[in-house]
């Protein structure tokens, strides 16, 4: 008589992150056809071109997989012949990273890395600490580069290349760092800095596929961005590129808003400002209206990839 019962509470168990992230997806639908609508948010996409759209949601869609591919060279005991589960699981961390406030999604990755692959919580958050200082780093080197393209100077040149190698200084230095900290610590702290020595890449190779696949990720990302953006607000590629850059350097803030919404655009639009764009009110108007449809094609992407993982199945 309960075997009706025992069996939807299994599967509900069982599905409980593909209902929860089936449920957000269809909220912020709803929450996008509340505020923009999304026959205005299509009109606006038509107006730069659909054709460019899709092949900027295509392109947004390929980067979710190089992150995928990051984790998958990572973690390749756990991860190995289950590229697709992990795929899942990075959307899955992806959306609740972009939907909830002050950062708060970034804990879904060592639990679902932990549920999924049985990885210990404190080597995957030792993982996503390091990737997410790759990340850091390659936003801010996409953002110097801008700067020392402007200037032109051979001093910036050298101090750009200089913090451009930098993970690379850190990394060689990693052995003797850990040596000292295992000396000084406590003995009860030593299993944790072993799991955070375990959380970073195995070897010199491992690590340079990791930073190198980061470094193409964000600059493919902000390409892409930079472009959707000169085709929305009709601003010089220099001032789209500060564009995208802001409103990626916003979204790693610990004050990001759920879902980015008004942190982002505006992130956006005091980038491209500081990169050339004009600030009158009729040029700032068209640049907010543009900032806002440039966040609403990341969150659609976003959408869009984690609608496409929820098909991957569950790992038993």
């Amino acid at each position: 008589m309960n075997g009706p019962d025992v069996t939807a509470a299994s599967w509900l168990s069982r599905n409980r992150m593909t209902v929860f992230t089936g449920f957000i997806l269809f909220a912020y639908a709803i929450f996008i056809q509340a505020v923009w609508g999304w026959g205005s948010v299509l009109a606006v996409w038509e107006g730069a071109g659909l054709k460019a759209m899709a092949a900027a949601v295509s392109l947004l869609l390929g980067t979710y997989v190089l992150r995928t591919w990051r984790i998958y060279d990572y973690f390749p005991r756990e991860t190995r012949g289950h590229f697709m589960p992990l795929f899942r699981v990075v959307q899955i961390h992806n959306l609740l990273n972009v939907m909830l406030p002050f950062r708060s999604g970034e804990t879904s990755f060592p639990l679902l890395m932990k549920k999924e692959f049985d990885v210990r919580l404190a080597r995957g958050t030792s993982a996503l600490l390091v990737m997410r200082l790759f990340d850091l780093h390659a936003l801010l080197a996409a953002a110097g580069l801008g700067l020392v393209l402007e200037k032109s100077a051979v001093v910036m040149w050298l101090l750009w290349l200089s913090f451009l190698l930098l993970p690379v200084f850190a990394f060689a230095a990693r052995h003797p760092v850990f040596r000292l900290a295992e000396r000084m610590a406590p003995a009860k702290a030593k299993s944790i800095i072993h799991d955070v020595q375990a959380g970073l890449p195995l070897d010199i190779s491992a690590f340079a596929r990791a930073w190198g696949v980061t470094i193409i990720n964000w600059f493919v990302k902000i390409a892409v961005l930079a472009w959707v953006l000169v085709l929305m607000a009709g601003i010089d590629l220099p001032a789209g590129f500060g564009g995208a850059l802001g409103g990626e350097l916003s979204s790693v803030l610990p004050i990001h808003a759920p879902g980015g919404v008004g942190t982002y655009p505006a992130g956006i639009t005091a980038g491209a400002i500081g990169f050339g764009a004009a600030a009158d009110q009729a040029a700032l108007s068209s640049l907010g209206q543009a900032a806002v449809n440039v966040h609403l094609l990341v969150i659609v992407s976003s959408l869009i990839g984690t609608a496409m993982a929820l098909f991957v199945r569950v790992r038993k």
